[in-house]
């Protein structure tokens, strides 16, 4: 298969959060091929780790940094020390979240404050770190990963699909706040892809269910999803914002 190189991405400064493995591996994979200089964000760093070697032939090559994200004041650090060494964000990819499964009585206030930590907080606090230097150039790019779960009412994750219906509010208030300095903030939502993380929760019977269900009988890969994510932080995409994209082979 074919695949669009956008020379508007060669050399931007470009960070994934949960980049380590799943559809953040994809998002890595994908912009460091197109020739940006990427810095991936994830605590699992078995994963970080050998994603960095296998990508380490690339010039530049992915960059790893450990941090727990629902540590405001540790990834305001990194984010900082980042831009210290490298220069403004040109793209931010919010990409990290954990969906594991639960139902509404298990849910404690102190579960609630995890939960909406891990999938929702730190992209507001990480847009909120890089977004001065966006607005002083002029330009930039937010791309926030939602999720199809909350638009099909799948079950056994209420709280993980309210985490990422906000996401979706977020991003279009935040869309308004930057756009007059030129700031574009998106959110893509992807439908069911396959990882190594969701399969552990689908039998083949499931994953059969899934795909009768899509317009297109492929399953969704990684990849799938960077391929939206390189053109909305491109140039090519200049008055593209404050909306979700859907990447799900038309499941309803």
């Amino acid at each position: 298969m074919t695949t669009a190189i956008y020379p508007s991405l060669r050399d931007r400064l470009v960070i994934v959060t949960g980049g380590g493995s799943g559809i953040g591996a994809g998002l890595v994979e994908g912009f460091a091929r197109q020739g940006a200089r990427v810095v991936f964000l994830d605590v699992a760093e078995t994963d970080a780790r050998a994603l960095e070697a296998s990508l380490s032939e690339l010039s530049p090559s992915p960059e790893f940094l450990r941090c727990d994200l629902t540590r405001l004041d540790e990834l305001q650090a990194v984010l900082h020390d980042i831009v210290a060494r490298h220069g403004a964000v040109d793209v931010l990819i919010n990409n990290a979240a954990n969906d594991d499964r639960h139902t509404m009585t298990e849910i404690t206030p102190a579960y609630w404050d995890d939960r909406v930590a891990v999938n929702l907080r730190h992209l507001y606090f990480a847009t909120q770190a890089v977004a001065p230097g966006m607005r002083e150039r002029g330009r930039g790019v937010v791309l926030n990963l939602g999720s199809i779960s909350w638009h099909l009412g799948l079950p056994d994750l209420s709280l993980y699909e309210t985490a990422k219906a906000g996401i979706e509010g977020m991003t279009r208030a935040l869309a308004r706040e930057l756009g007059g300095d030129g700031v574009r903030v998106c959110c893509i939502v992807p439908g069911n892809v396959q990882t190594p993380r969701q399969m552990k929760w689908y039998t083949p019977e499931g994953e059969a269910e899934i795909v009768a269900a899509q317009c297109l009988k492929g399953r969704l890969q990684p990849g799938d999803v960077a391929a939206l994510a390189l053109f909305l932080a491109s140039d090519d995409a200049r008055l593209i914002t404050g909306h979700e994209y859907f990447v799900d082979a038309g499941w309803r």
